[in-house]
């Protein structure tokens, strides 16, 4: 069956919640950029210790691989 992404936009990516958590982990990539600490195209993520996107605090954010950063959702 193929993945209907309009649905999936309105349901979810489109809702207010959301759109603050992504701008939150956009934001943290941008500070990680900005303090050298990641670099365009490096492969990595912004890794939340306490796994809340809009704490962008520095002592809350380091840089991860994707596979690490992606694998501690389980």
């Amino acid at each position: 069956m193929a993945r209907n992404y309009r649905k999936e936009y309105d349901s979810y990516h489109k809702r207010g919640r959301q759109k603050k958590r992504r701008a939150g982990r956009n934001k943290a990539r941008r500070m990680m950029i900005k303090s050298k600490r990641a670099s365009k195209g490096d492969g990595k993520d912004v890794h939340h210790n306490d796994r809340n996107p809009q704490n962008n605090s520095r002592s809350n954010l380091r840089i991860q691989s994707k596979k690490k950063n992606r694998g501690n959702n389980k």
